[in-house]
């Protein structure tokens, strides 16, 4: 689709690995977690136990990147209220936290801005009157750049499969840069049928009758924003799209699941069996000594050589020797992805994380503020899309170049309670100003601290009428 437009796109080889890092993430990865054993007499298909650590890895680095604690504040009041009432509209509080998680797991992510329900004008393409925000979340397979510069993608498409009154369909977003340096998103929608897809009209399928083929933004800024771990891709470290977290740790999580399930094999092998010849099945009436379902008895040949009638097999358990395996494995998964050695614990049968006060020096704090450099740009960049978004609506009047301000969640860093209290000291004692305080901890920057502190006599007032 792309080629025949006249786009270069990344090249297709790129995206084996972004299906390979997506099997590791969903724990089912062909030829490894499903194989065949030859026994002697033929082949056994068996299946792998898995811990799914893939998963699991995303997962927390999700959880410490963009939490409930992370807050993004814009200066304006009016710009603040309206970027909150976008993110609401959005459900963003819960999908940047599962993007997050897609993004340690796929690589890349994106957030691609649209309007709807907005009247476009057909001949010029711009927009007339508003509408509503949306943002698309996209993940790596769908996310194809066709021109980048330093890592920084200034043109992609973006795919997304729909499902209408029966029949697929696939939607193609490209957008591109004019003539003139403005952006503009091309629209198309394809009907697939088992793979072949053959272009429709946007208007005969329902739900995309308001959608026109071509939008003139009339901006010289993306309506999109590519997010990634801040690590190189070293698949091709000239592509914008960035690689998981786990990309150079496959041999690791091969390795937790191998003593995984060779823990479990443990004890599915090692149970208990009594091994009894023909002789003792039966009473000398021929009524059976045994329950013939009890999976315990095993019955030998006749012509077995050993002597005894009954012989039990306990094999003994090596539980310390798989505890100690396992937790090796764990620890260089957790070195390879950026957590440092320690941080994952194989404790009665499940996988914990280590909670402990991460101090400056570690490894994990290195690696989180090294991914907080891209992730701070991105909600910036993303901030700033919306209020784009929205002045295009008619009359909205939101400030673009309006100060904003990202406050991770640095609580597994330090205490910050007692940070509070400490400054609550300092500022009693008339050490640190009261405005120096408000822009700590109320994530104000120093003009509006400053406004918001009540005036001298306003004090003077409050004190006087106590006192009366």
């Amino acid at each position: 689709m792309l080629k025949e437009r006249g786009f270069i796109p990344v090249n297709e080889d790129f995206y084996t690995y972004i299906a390979q890092w997506d099997s590791w993430y969903r724990g089912n990865v062909k030829g490894f977690h499903t194989f065949q054993v030859f026994t002697g007499q033929g082949h056994v298909k068996c299946r792998r136990f898995t811990m799914n650590m893939g998963k699991k890895v995303a997962q927390d680095w999700a959880n410490l990147l963009m939490n409930e604690k992370v807050t993004i504040t814009l200066e304006g009041r009016k710009e603040q209220a309206f970027f909150d009432q976008v993110c609401r509209d959005n459900n963003f509080a819960v999908k940047i936290n599962e993007m997050q998680e897609l993004k340690a797991a796929l690589g890349t992510v994106a957030y691609v801005g649209r309007m709807t329900g907005a009247s476009v004008n057909p001949e010029s393409g711009r927009m007339e009157s508003g509408g509503q925000v949306h943002l698309d979340y996209v993940t790596a397979p769908h996310i194809f750049p066709l021109s980048w510069e330093n890592s920084r993608a200034s043109e992609c498409a973006f795919t997304s499969s729909r499902t209408v009154d029966g029949k697929k369909y696939l939607y193609l977003q490209i957008h591109r840069k004019g003539p003139e340096g403005l952006y503009i998103v091309e629209n198309s929608l394809f009907e697939d049928n088992n793979g072949e897809l053959s272009e429709v009209a946007l208007a005969s399928v329902k739900g995309f009758e308001k959608v026109v083929p071509t939008v003139r933004t009339g901006s010289p800024q993306p309506l999109f924003v590519l997010d990634r771990l801040n690590i190189v891709n070293n698949v091709d470290e000239t592509l914008p799209l960035g690689v998981p977290a786990f990309a150079n740790a496959l041999d690791q999580l091969k390795g937790v699941d191998i003593s995984y399930d060779s823990y479990v094999n443990e004890f599915q092998l090692g149970k208990k069996r009594i091994m009894i010849k023909p002789a003792a099945v039966k009473d000398l009436d021929g009524n059976p000594l045994f329950d013939v379902n009890d999976v315990i008895f095993y019955v030998l040949p006749e012509d077995t050589q050993d002597g005894n009638i009954i012989t039990p097999i306990d094999m003994a358990l090596r539980v310390a020797d798989h505890n100690a395996g396992m937790q090796d494995m764990l620890n260089a998964l957790g070195s390879q992805c950026g957590f440092g050695e320690n941080h994952y614990q194989y404790d009665r049968g499940s996988v914990t994380t280590a909670t402990q006060i991460v101090s400056e020096n570690s490894t994990l704090f290195r690696t989180i503020k090294k991914h907080e450099i891209i992730l701070e740009d991105v909600l910036k960049e993303l901030a700033r899309m919306i209020l784009r978004l929205g002045n295009g609506d008619k009359g909205a009047g939101l400030r673009e170049d309006v100060e904003i301000s990202i406050d991770f969640d640095d609580s597994i860093i330090e205490d910050k309670q007692s940070d509070f209290s400490h400054d609550m000291q300092l500022l009693n004692a008339g050490i640190m100003n009261d405005w120096e305080f408000r822009m700590k901890w109320m994530n104000e920057d120093e003009a509006t601290a400053r406004k918001m502190l009540p005036k001298m006599e306003d004090m003077a007032e409050d004190e006087q009428e106590e006192v009366e």
